[in-house]
């Protein structure tokens, strides 16, 4: 399916939950793209969500095959991922889905062959590394800034769900714990920055059997079980030949580690919380003192959510916007399907890692995305 110059991709959203919100909200901001339906298997929640932003609401059955409708954006829950992108491929739609492109790579993986088989474009979150501070590490990646890369650290740390969630045990389950929900953002922005990983080795361990529900709600002060290790420190292996400590955990009261360091043979690089897209980038140059940019006054780098109260940007829909320019260029998109399934392989090969105390290797590769350059991102704004 190709795309006209100056025509705008139709959408329509699978999913009108909490994360709904920032895609809609985002959308008028991007040419080339226009959100016209949406659906959820809650009929009250695509009506309030339709209502809200002036789109059609329908069934996910009759939006799928829906002949005005050209992509399918897909904002269900990550076990449903595969399902419904798989039937909106098969229904000649373009997809975009929330991350994880699916719960193991080989769901993944037949996503990707399907796209290709049927010439249709796969796009997945997350996008944050297109935003201003992404951008802004990629320029001085791609200029030797700090030479060669040769090792550094990145860590997502916190406390886990149960203190803010009323029913947060499916986070502790198989297929999900810290490296599948919040791994990807972190993974997606180091292969961004150096290219695929080729190995990895892992150990995985747990610091509470149970958890307690802390959060207000009817399960607060009950207790589920843990399925999934909650801290897991691994070690990656690019293929550029860089080394990465990669901490995820959920057993974390309080830490003072940065989200992403490098360290090359000229310098170091600091990176802010990859789920965003704006953040202080720090610079030092052969160990001079660290040089900051807060990216707030570049692209997509002003804080705009949450929408009463900004302090965070939060862009989603750029990944997207680029998406529809792709098809129109006849490129693969930067937040692509198989930018997706090389994450889900290095997570997949993480937590396997763990598993059976022996390194993995990743078992596919992928190209280290096209760099957004200053004047392609501009252009996609509307």
């Amino acid at each position: 399916m190709t795309q006209a110059k100056g025509t705008k991709l139709r959408i329509g959203v699978v999913g009108c939950g909490n994360i709904s919100m920032a895609y809609m909200r985002n959308a008028p901001l991007f040419s080339g793209v226009e959100i016209t339906a949406c659906a959820d298997l809650d009929g009250q929640a695509a009506r309030r969500r339709a209502d809200q932003f002036n789109l059609r609401a329908t069934d996910v059955d009759s939006l799928i095959t829906a002949d005005d409708i050209d992509l399918v954006l897909n904002l269900t829950g990550p076990s449903a991922h595969f399902d419904v992108s798989m039937r909106a491929l098969s229904a000649g739609k373009h997809v975009f889905t929330e991350k994880p492109l699916g719960v193991t790579a080989d769901e993944g993986g037949r996503l990707v062959d399907t796209a290709a088989a049927k010439g249709l474009a796969l796009g997945s979150a997350p996008d944050t590394f297109l935003g201003a501070a992404g951008r802004h590490a990629r320029r001085l990646m791609d200029a030797g800034a700090i030479g060669k890369p040769v090792t550094g650290t990145a860590f997502m740390m916190g406390r886990g769900m149960e203190h803010w969630h009323p029913d947060p045990s499916f986070y502790y389950q198989a297929g999900a714990g810290p490296v599948m929900d919040m791994g990807p953002y972190y993974l997606t922005m180091m292969v961004n920055l150096m290219g695929p990983v080729r190995r990895v080795q892992t150990v995985a361990t747990s610091g509470h059997e149970e958890r307690i529900i802390t959060a207000e709600g009817p399960k607060k002060g009950t207790r589920f079980k843990v399925n999934t290790p909650t801290s897991v420190l691994s070690l990656l292996e690019f293929q550029c030949g860089a080394t990465m400590t990669f901490g995820a955990s959920w057993d974390v009261f309080r830490h003072s580690n940065h989200p992403i360091e490098l360290h090359g043979t000229e310098g170091s690089l600091r990176l802010p919380d990859p789920d965003n897209f704006g953040g202080v980038v720090a610079l030092s140059s052969q160990g001079a003192q660290w040089q900051e940019t807060d990216t707030a006054g570049e692209l997509f780098g002003a804080a705009n959510w949450p929408a009463a109260a900004p302090d965070r940007a939060n862009y989603r829909m750029l990944g997207l916007a680029d998406l529809a320019r792709s098809i129109v260029e006849g490129r693969p998109p930067r937040a692509s399907g198989d930018l997706a399934l090389h994450v889900l392989e290095v997570m997949e090969a993480i937590l396997r890692a763990g598993e059976i105390g022996a390194a993995q290797a990743v078992s596919g590769t992928v190209a280290q995305p096209k760099e957004l350059r200053e004047d392609e991102a501009r252009s996609l704004l509307a």
